[in-house]
């Protein structure tokens, strides 16, 4: 797999002009949501290095990541006489990125395509790393293709937009980030200001937050070993966040993690020994900035169900990324049904449901 160029911007104009210029192209093409061709592209249309791109804009949010739209993008890309030798840039949050890439992968073999992601989710996680795909039969990124982008240019400022619901979404990833990384990280993490985010400061700990995530994805790009760091959080996650779509009452992917890491991180206490003060301050933390994800015991069921149906699973066997502490790591760890279920009764008793 080729690696990617992850670019923490100074200057967005010239960042953009390099990149574009790594990727000789015959066509230029921008896929945007609706939100961003509204808020975003404005920002960056009128740069030289994007002089003849066409636009094609789909619609916003999760639920539009699915076959339907897939199909639009390649619609407009061959009706617009794209070639393999065309250029599509991504600008947009995880969903986006996700999906553009996916498409990127598929149309003729393959074309090179850039990220710009809008959203700290993206910055942090969804745009970096080379996976792309879409929801497919009811289950998160069902199918997809590892697939990395030439380049991906991180401009925080784009962050001065969003709102606390889809910062802290992006926050999640980074937390998770500095629990495989350092404790130094994690506290500076756990004591940021995000009520009143410093934006420089913010953008040094998206820079360490992406070099933990690149560091692990060089060592492994598909998978197969110290990758799976990468999912702590999102065995359980995956699991809320499928449960909220099929009762229609979706939550962001974020959430959706940091509800995971309370689940996983008790289930490394239990497992492994990770340690009850560090349990307790991420519990603090996520309750605080979080809220709860409610449901009752007659789901644990269903929930376990969808565990099973995770893609780094083999066999019926569910599979954890666990930790010892901070930064130390354990893979394919399994958990009995009884476990998971103590492991959601702990989750209910810890944020009052």
């Amino acid at each position: 797999m080729s690696k990617q160029e992850v670019i923490l911007c100074r200057e967005l104009e010239s960042s953009l002009a390099q990149a574009v210029d790594r990727c000789p192209h015959d066509k230029l093409f921008i896929l945007t949501d609706e939100h961003t061709h509204r808020l975003c592209l404005p920002r960056i249309q009128n740069l030289p290095a994007l002089e003849g791109a066409e636009e094609i804009v789909i619609g916003a949010e999760d639920v539009n990541k699915n076959l339907e739209t897939l199909a639009s993008v390649w619609q407009a890309l061959s009706s617009r006489g794209a070639t393999r030798h065309s250029l599509l840039i991504n600008l947009g949050g995880g969903m986006v990125t996700d999906l553009g890439g996916f498409a990127a992968a598929t149309f003729k073999r393959g074309i090179n395509y850039i990220n710009i992601p809008t959203t700290l989710l993206a910055m942090v996680d969804a745009s970096v790393g080379g996976k792309t795909g879409i929801n497919f039969n009811g289950l998160k990124n069902e199918i997809g293709a590892f697939a990395p982008a030439s380049s991906v240019l991180l401009e925080t400022e784009f962050l001065s937009s969003l709102d606390a619901h889809n910062f802290f979404s992006g926050y999640a990833e980074m937390l998770k980030h500095g629990l495989i990384s350092t404790p130094q990280h994690l506290d500076e993490l756990l004591t940021f200001d995000t009520d009143q985010p410093d934006y420089t400061q913010l953008k040094e700990l998206v820079g360490q937050s992406v070099q933990v995530k690149e560091d692990i994805v060089e060592q492994d790009p598909k998978e197969h070993g110290i990758r799976k760091a990468l999912n702590l959080g999102h065995t359980i996650g995956h699991a809320f966040e499928s449960l909220a779509l099929a009762e229609s009452r979706p939550v962001l992917h974020g959430y959706a993690v940091a509800w995971g890491l309370v689940c996983e991180l008790y289930l490394s206490h239990l497992k492994t020994g990770f340690p009850k003060e560090r349990l307790r301050q991420v519990v603090q933390f996520v309750r605080q900035n979080y809220g709860a994800f409610t449901f009752t015991c007659q789901h644990y069921d269903r929930l376990y169900e969808l565990m099973l149906h995770d893609k780094k699973n083999t066999a019926g066997i569910i599979n954890f990324t666990l930790l010892k502490d901070v930064g130390d790591i354990c893979l394919n760890r399994t958990a009995d049904k009884d476990t998971i279920f103590e492991t959601l009764d702990f989750y209910r008793e810890c944020m009052g449901l």
